[in-house]
This record gives structure tokens, sequence and C-alpha cells, in this order.
């Protein structure tokens, strides 16, 4: 069985998750949303898949801490890392490098870097104006690039 462990601030990495999903042999993949599933035992999983986004440069902390509290574990299995996030090139690789811990960057049998969206009609007042001062953007950007989700299923199918 195969887990796609995952969490959505606005639903991009949902997203990106249920295309992954879509990809690999629905019958043997449970996706998982972290927001909803604080407490996933993940012995009864062979592969393991991990998503997060990047928010005000950070990961959100409940996939941070499932890493590190599963990390004995989660060396055991096949495991691969994706990360939404609107960033690119070396930045983006910084983001993806403090997000995920090296143990397990290094063990991964991929780990991807997305791409992401920018999505006004889901961000409050705080975080539209944040996203206009810095990234400049004033409406809905969609830059989630399905080459490398096709090349991130393609490993694990």
């Amino acid at each position: 069985m195969i887990a796609i462990a995952f969490m959505s601030k606005h639903g991009t990495t949902q997203k990106v998750a249920l295309k992954i999903y879509e990809k690999l042999n629905k019958s043997e993949v449970e996706l998982i949303d972290l927001r909803k599933n604080k407490n996933l035992d993940i012995s009864g999983y062979s592969t393991i898949i991990i998503g997060g986004s990047i928010h005000a440069g950070m990961i959100q902390k409940r996939i941070k801490t499932f890493c590190e509290s599963n990390l004995e574990d989660l060396l055991k299995k096949r495991i691969a890392l994706f990360l939404c996030c609107m960033e690119e090139g070396d930045k983006a690789r910084e983001q993806f490098e403090l997000a995920y811990p090296e143990a397990l960057r290094k063990h991964s049998l991929k780990n991807e870097i997305i791409g992401g969206e920018f999505l006004f009609d889901k961000m409050n007042f705080f975080e539209r104006a944040i996203v206009k001062k810095i990234a400049g953007v004033k409406e809905n950007v969609s830059k989630i690039d399905e080459q490398k989700i096709e090349e991130f299923t393609s490993i694990l199918a």
C-alpha cells in the first residue's frame, strides 16, 4: 500500500496530491490529509509520499513534526517527497532542504519541487498584502508543473 500524506493550506498541495493519486494504481493508494489525521500509523504502508507547501518561507509545522516523529520508521520504507512553492532555482532548493530532514531527502526515491499557486480568493487580507508586496502579484497565478508530476509518479509506479 502507498500513502500520500499531505497538508494543504489553500488547496494547492491537495490538488497535486490528487494528481499523483490519479496517476498511480488507485486501489493501492490512500490519500491522507494530515490536517484531519494527526496520528497517522504508517506501519501498514510500504511506500509513503509526503507533500507540503511553503508559506512565509516555511513548510507546515505538522509536516515537519510528522517527518521528525516518524523518521526512524520512514527510513525503513520507500519514500518520496514533494514540495509546492512559488520560488524557483536555488531559493526553491533551499526551501526544500529546510522543509525535510536531510536523512529523509537522502533516503527518498524522488525529491521534487512541483511548483505552486497564489490563490487570492483563498488568502486572508494579510496574506494577499504580503504576496502583493513581495511577489508583486495581484491575481491568481498557477505554476504547477505537470511534467514534474509525471516524472515524480513514473518513479513510483
